[in-house]
């Protein structure tokens, strides 16, 4: 057997009997409970260039280096030892996870896979550097990495969110030994590549595309742009639901797609509807579930950033199907509100997959209803095997009807081209990149105790958070906006909003203008309980209007439920205490 080839052996009486429960938990099925668990000698260490970990003994080992086109999915418990091939024999969907390890030789990574989240043991601190790495690492889209240079070797270790614990438990517990083959981490290059010139993605196209379970490698791309009808791709950037790894996926493999002609679709699995067997779940509390959504926002923005792919783009959240009705689409809907405003609050577009009959049904039933924030495009699944956009009986056709449309038409088939098979998805794109939506101030505060007058001659902060709202507004100003200098582009900008809201259109920013700076945006029905980015709007809006300072925290608790009944019964509203339609009427047109 060669050093490198990974050693196998039975019996570890320390393993937690959590981890046996993961075997079992795939798609959402129920984890065995502790009581369930085998007895220690049901265990196994594996080993690999001398990085040693205990796993349950029903734990998959899979060689790469002597079946390089296994695919790397997590749905399974399995450890992959070895340098992942090239191109993945994977299957279209692999949807859910469980818990998993990738040991890989340091030697063959890309130093760009190497990223401020990977955790360095460094050479000669041994077992206990490594479990210190292992102990400081960050869990990010239910991926802990570990880089352990007396060894040599990269650790991926993918958990679902209930597994993370149990997971770190491994990595902590593992060991170098004394035939280890050391290898340092690879040197970052002094420029990594960048994609955003490319534009916004999927950007605007009308035509085939594919989505697989694992981004190909860079020669099956090249061989299906020339060979293939498509034209399109969609890539699975981030969500702690993937089931398959992304060795390839780097901003160098988006860079290079979108130089060649890709149109990408950034695609995000994280929770799934309350009413599925899926382990990782929205919540049916209506305030929860729109803040799971931001929080999905959040991270899928920070990867989407990472490799390049800039705002301006759409960004998918795959919700799969599920049985419509009650709370179990009350929570998908809270949760894709809350995924559209955090996306929105970001400068990117909200798009949502899921089957036509399900999540498709559901937000064109909510497409009107002021209580949820609209997603910008949808993407259904309806395996009728026609390339068009038709939604049939399940969205009216004048619904996401500007060039805001996907439709996955076959589902998981093997196609060849240019020599080279994959198992993908077929869908048909009518897609336009798009206004996109206002970014957040990135930097600029807008938070203030209050918002006094500003006029010509002023300066400070306050106007720079005037100057950035006022842009997010859509009103025309310099490019080098905000500056936090009130000059006469200023003026004639705070003057055009005036004139659009209806207000005197005087060019000081008073504090009718500012409730209206402050407030706009979506209007989703929010109330005690509620809680995020329509919420801080709302609490800033409500300290200029009232000249009253209300703490700005994003939660809609009782101090903001008396704010706003107070606001309410001035301005000769219902003081009931919820901002529906008529209240963000009133705070938008500066009352």
């Amino acid at each position: 057997m060669p050093r490198s080839a990974p050693r196998v052996r039975r019996g570890w009486p320390a393993i937690v009997a959590a981890l046996t429960g993961l075997a079992a938990t795939a798609l959402g099925a129920a984890p065995v409970t502790a009581s369930a668990a085998p007895a220690a000698e049901d265990s196994r260490t594996v080993t690999y260039r001398g990085y040693e970990v205990d796993v349950p003994a029903d734990w998959r080992v899979v060689d790469l280096d002597e079946d390089p086109a296994a695919c790397l999915r997590f749905d399974r418990p399995t450890v992959y030892v070895g340098t992942p091939g090239e191109q993945q024999d994977c299957p279209a969907r692999v949807v859910g996870r469980t818990a998993g390890l990738v040991i890989e030789p340091l030697t063959e990574v890309a130093a760009e896979r190497i990223s401020p989240r990977t955790a360095v043991a460094q050479r000669d601190t041994g077992r206990a550097g490594a479990a210190h790495a292992a102990t400081g690492a960050v869990s990010a889209g239910g991926t802990i990495e570990v880089a352990v240079e007396d060894a040599g070797v990269l650790v991926t270790a993918a958990h679902a969110p209930q597994a993370e614990d149990t997971v770190r438990t491994v990595l902590e517990r593992a060991r170098v030994t004394g035939d280890a083959e050391p290898a340092a981490v690879p040197a970052p290059r002094e420029s990594m590549p960048r994609a955003a010139q490319a534009g916004p993605q999927p950007g605007d196209f009308l035509g085939l595309g594919f989505d697989a379970c694992t981004a190909p490698s860079q020669s099956a791309m090249n061989a299906w742009r020339s060979a293939s009808p498509f034209q399109a791709i969609g890539v699975y950037i981030s969500g702690a639901t993937r089931g398959c790894a992304q060795p390839n996926l780097t901003a160098g493999w988006v860079e290079a797609q979108t130089s060649a002609g890709w149109h990408l679709i950034p695609i995000d699995v994280g929770r799934q509807a309350p009413c599925t067997s899926y382990a990782n779940r929205i919540s049916t509390d209506p305030a929860t579930a729109r803040q799971q959504g931001v929080t999905a926002a959040n991270a899928s923005v920070a990867s989407a950033a990472s490799l390049g792919i800039p705002a301006g783009s759409t960004l998918y959240s795959d919700i799969e199907a599920y049985t419509p009705g009650g709370s179990c689409t009350t929570g998908v809907l809270n949760y894709l509100s809350g995924w559209t405003e955090g996306l929105h609050a970001n400068g990117y577009l909200a798009g949502v997959y899921s089957s036509a009959a399900s999540g498709i049904r559901d937000v064109a039933n909510a497409h009107d209803n002021p209580a949820y924030t609209r997603v910008d495009h949808i993407w259904f699944a309806w395996w009728n095997g026609r390339a068009d956009t038709d939604t049939g009986q399940y969205a009216p056709a004048e619904y996401w009807a500007d060039h805001q449309r996907i439709h996955q038409f076959v589902g998981e088939v093997t196609e060849t081209h240019g020599g080279v098979s994959i198992n993908i998805d077929r869908n048909y794109l009518d897609v336009g990149a798009g206004t996109p939506p206002p970014a957040s101030c990135g930097g600029v505060n807008l938070t203030f105790p209050s918002y006094p007058q500003l006029a010509a001659g002023a300066s400070g902060p306050q106007v720079s958070a005037a100057q950035c709202l006022l842009k997010s507004a859509g009103v025309t100003m310099p490019d080098d906006m905000p500056t936090g200098e009130f000059d006469d582009a200023t003026a004639e900008a705070v003057a055009a909003f005036q004139s659009g809201r209806g207000l005197a259109a005087d060019g000081i920013v008073g504090r009718s203008t500012w409730t209206a700076l402050l407030s706009a945006g979506a209007t989703p029905m929010i109330q005690n309980g509620s809680s995020g980015e329509a919420v801080s709007r709302l609490q800033r809006a409500l300290t200029a209007a009232r000249g009253s300072t209300l703490a700005v925290d994003g939660q809609f608790g009782p101090n903001t439920e008396a704010a706003v009944r107070s606001y309410q019964s001035s301005r000769q509203l219902d003081a009931d205490g919820i901002v529906g339609p008529q209240t963000w009427a009133a705070l938008q047109s500066g009352r």
